[in-house]
């Protein structure tokens, strides 16, 4: 099997960090990452895998909840 090598604007899982984000940029061995919602964007050296159906629904549902409680646009 062939590692995975994102692209600029997937949406993928930071195994480290334990979240999902959308990929921004890549810059030396690091990915810029940011909340599928926005905010605050983060460094990920990896690994990174595509996000799952269940780990997109998980931060689509928290992003609808950040909404409601005015903490997202």
């Amino acid at each position: 099997m062939s590692a995975y090598t994102p692209e600029v604007g997937d949406l993928v899982y930071d195994e480290e960090a334990r979240k999902v984000g959308r990929v921004m940029d890549k810059v030396g061995p690091r990915w810029q990452l940011k909340p599928p919602g926005g905010g605050r964007e983060w460094d990920a050296k990896g690994p990174l895998r595509p996000a799952t159906a269940a780990e997109r629904l998980s931060a689509g549902v928290a992003l609808a909840n950040a909404r409601s409680r005015g903490e997202a646009p």
